[in-house]
């Protein structure tokens, strides 16, 4: 397994990743993953937001936002 800071291969296709607490791990190399909410690719490279409870990727603060909101108050 890697994290967000070792180099990995460039390798085309959507990755697998295990998000976690200021970190995410590439279970299957690939070269982007999909915003949960827009369905936009995200370079791993350029990926700042997730969710570790819901294990989903999204492509910037307002994708995040649209995705709270969404979400049933609990």
């Amino acid at each position: 397994m890697m994290n967000r800071f070792e180099r990995f291969p460039e390798p085309h296709g959507e990755a697998e990743v295990r998000y976690l607490d200021g970190e995410f791990r590439i279970l299957r190399p690939g070269s982007f993953v999909r915003c949960a909410v827009t369905g936009q690719a995200i370079p791993l490279d350029e990926l700042r937001y997730w969710s570790v409870d819901l294990q989903e990727a999204y492509s910037g603060p307002e994708a995040v936002l649209t995705r709270v909101k969404e979400r049933p108050a609990g």
